[in-house]
């Protein structure tokens, strides 16, 4: 069935997700132990073209903006992006609402080699690219895995995804197991639950590059995916060598989830539940769903990493929260569009 929307609600709509991501991003640079007002925020951002806008406006306040909370937040607009996108990609070139970027091992791959670093104290330099390589080697493995195997090539993918994903999850595990219980386990196990506490101006400029340039990516095929989610037979018939475009796609995909988890732990769900929202919204056509998709994963992870950091004394793990909110959206959502996809 068609999801028909009439002209008023399609532009309500379409201007709530425009306007949404650039409010919460406003809105989470005041929240904090330190409250900033609102105009104190807009006045500190346009200050590198208007000095004077900011004259009156503490030292304090203009680096805890521009230095702490800034990078903080684009950290998590570009992963809510990375994961809304790919969350979708994968859904439909997979043919599956419970499937998302993580089904082929990268986020069990980027913890194991984390925490392979973290057990050798390496500085975050080192935890991000072992994170990142070994998310890459996870999926790779996936890949080998299923080429084994000439029939149902996407069956058997899904299937060395999760069983790769298993054994870096046991590798993870044993690595918990020898490390220092005292200095080094704690901190593979708040890794592991994800935060952007410690995200930098430096830390974030590999994610932001691939993650901008994917995001291209999918905007500029995705009519092509509306395509690959009838069959390759079908994509086979309108002129998309299926195959083709689907490992091009996984590439894409991969790179942008490593270098997204690389960067903030492990954080699951987002890329599992927003395509379900956005579909609720605006139907399954991806050619409004990927714009739509990567806008709710940007709100959505802004507004998570604000309540991560605001809501108790202490910081509460992006991991944990997008299980707990997760779950039940997701719930919901399937009660609210009857499990149709």
């Amino acid at each position: 069935m068609t999801n028909r929307q009439s002209p008023v609600r399609k532009i309500a709509i379409n201007l709530l997700l425009v306007l949404a991501p650039i409010i919460l991003c406003i809105a989470s640079l005041s929240i904090g132990r330190y409250q900033i007002s609102t105009q104190e925020v807009i006045r500190v951002l346009i200050s590198p073209v208007f000095p004077d806008a900011a004259a009156d406006i503490t030292e304090i306040a203009k680096q805890l903006i521009l230095r702490v909370r800034l990078p903080r937040v684009l950290a998590a607009l570009l992963i809510g992006a990375s994961f809304g996108s790919t969350g979708t990609a994968f859904q439909a070139i997979f043919k599956n609402p419970l499937v998302d970027s993580n089904i082929l091992g990268v986020t069990s791959g980027a913890g194991f080699g984390a925490a392979l670093a973290l057990l050798f104290l390496f500085n975050n330099w080192q935890v991000q690219g072992l994170a990142f390589v070994f998310g890459l080697v996870a999926v790779f493995l996936s890949f080998l895995g299923s080429r084994l195997y000439k029939t149902a090539p996407i069956l058997v993918l899904t299937l060395m995804g999760i069983l790769v994903g298993t054994l870096f999850s046991s590798l993870t595990s044993l690595l918990k197991y020898i490390a220092d219980p005292l200095d080094t386990l704690p901190a593979i196990t708040f890794w592991l639950l994800g935060s952007l506490a410690s995200v930098t101006w430096a830390r974030i400029t590999l994610l932001a590059i691939i993650t901008l340039l994917g995001v291209i990516f999918f905007i500029l095929i995705r009519w092509q995916l509306n395509i690959l989610s009838l069959g390759d037979k079908e994509a086979a018939s309108l002129g998309i060598d299926p195959v083709k475009m689907k490992f091009i796609i996984i590439v894409v995909a991969t790179l942008m989830t490593a270098s997204a988890v690389s960067t903030s732990g492990v954080i699951g769900w987002v890329g599992l539940v927003i395509p379900h929202l956005g579909r609720l919204l605006v139907g399954p056509n991806h050619k409004r769903l990927l714009p739509v998709s990567i806008s709710l994963g940007v709100s959505f992870m802004i507004v998570l990493d604000s309540i991560a950091r605001a809501l108790l004394p202490g910081e509460i793990p992006l991991g944990v929260l997008t299980g707990i909110m997760g779950v039940p959206l997701l719930i919901l959502l399937l009660r609210r569009s009857r499990t149709g996809w």
